[in-house]
């Protein structure tokens, strides 16, 4: 059976696609969600529509990704945290610190989500923290650790 999405489906494809799947997922899942509709002739020219629309808008989504990514990368965002004589932490520098400290220091506002810390801050010094705003508009933030406090 073939398919428009509405959405975009993880493993299926993205919104506006024309996809082949089981009769049955089509039937008992994907039409009664309203997550697609049955591909006909007279629809191909609204999913073509669809996908124009999401390639504007997935164009438009990678430019101001990139904008961020031009003005953070050069920049060093400094935090205060406690620490003890031998430079460790008492806690850690959580990716919800680091947005909070380039909200304040740059005025670009991130997502906590799109840091990917392996795991939290534990030391002073300089880290860096990788960012993924777009699919493909991947970077890193100098964050710059010292002992406050």
């Amino acid at each position: 059976m073939k398919v428009v999405l509405r959405q975009d489906l993880s493993g299926l494809g993205k919104r506006g696609d024309i996809v082949s799947v089981a009769d049955g997922h089509g039937r008992n899942f994907l039409l009664p969600k309203g997550l697609a509709f049955p591909a006909t002739p007279a629809v191909a020219a609204q999913a073509a529509a669809m996908r124009r629309a999401r390639d504007l808008r997935d164009a438009k989504d990678r430019e101001s990704a990139e904008q961020v990514a031009r003005r953070l990368v050069p920049a060093v965002i400094h935090l205060e945290a406690r620490a003890g004589a031998s430079g460790r932490l008492f806690g850690s520098v959580t990716p919800a610190d680091v947005v909070e400290a380039v909200a304040a220091q740059t005025g670009v506002q991130l997502d906590r989500r799109r840091l990917h810390l392996e795991e939290p801050i534990r030391s002073v010094g300089l880290h860096e923290v990788p960012v993924k705003l777009h699919p493909e508009v991947e970077f890193r933030v100098t964050v710059e650790v010292a002992a406050g406090h």
